[in-house]
């Protein structure tokens, strides 16, 4: 087992490495992705050029890629890159990113518009509007309402348990989460910090970038499409 905390607030334990927000690298190899391909495909144009920041291993990365997207995966995370293949990648932390290049599309999933360190929450969607096309678009994965309220929790799925285990405020309007994954061959945990968001306070942070709320995209409302607020324009 190995235990490592880059980030203040954030950790990880479980085989293989871990990344500085305390996501396990073979954890999330091994977890089959979502309907996030699907909600991004309604969303935008055809054939679009897709910058993602925070990729992962690209678990959502390769079925964009499949289906004719043209996508540059960002990473803080060389190990987490160095699984992704048939886009371009690129290593840095998001908040510092700046390619110098606008695409038709920026996502930013994984709820990490919920960063509990404002100056990064902002980074991250700065980032996201440095390199949006002023036609183009930001895709947002938020967290859902409540989503930590209900305390403890697990459910099967992908052949483990996933348990939320915690989630305590540590002030400011952040709480610290745990969340455990438990398989017959190996177990992962990761601690992180995470600000609820209203849709007042979110619009409000997207605004701060300059953003607008477009439309929400998913009726549980985690998916959002922000549109870059240019002069004369939106």
């Amino acid at each position: 087992m190995t235990t490592q905390r880059i980030r203040t607030g954030y950790a990880g334990t479980g085989p293989g490495p871990i990344t500085p927000d305390g996501c396990a690298v073979e954890l999330y190899e091994r977890l089959q992705v979502g309907d996030e391909p699907e909600v991004i495909e309604r969303a935008v144009p055809a054939g679009a050029r897709i910058l993602e920041l925070g990729c992962g291993v690209g678990r959502v990365t390769h079925p964009l890629l499949e289906r004719g997207f043209t996508v540059t995966a960002v990473d803080e995370s060389p190990e987490m890159l160095a699984r992704v293949h048939g886009a371009r990648t690129v290593c840095s932390p998001i908040e510092e990113l700046d390619l110098g290049e606008r695409f038709d599309v920026v996502l930013l999933g994984s709820f990490l518009v919920h960063a509990g360190d404002l100056a990064v929450r902002d980074g991250l969607l700065r980032a996201c509007r440095r390199h949006v096309a002023d036609d183009g678009c930001v895709l947002v994965q938020r967290e859902g309402e409540g989503w930590h309220d209900r305390v403890p929790w697990e459910r099967e799925a992908q052949g483990g348990i996933f348990r939320l285990a915690s989630s305590e405020p540590v002030g400011d309007g952040v709480n610290s989460v745990r969340f455990d994954y438990v398989f017959p061959d190996a177990a992962w945990s990761q601690v992180f910090l995470s600000r609820p968001l209203t849709d007042e306070t979110f619009a409000a942070a997207l605004a701060g970038a300059g953003l607008s709320v477009d439309a929400y995209l998913t009726e549980d409302r985690t998916w959002v499409r922000a549109r870059p607020v240019v002069s004369g324009g939106r």
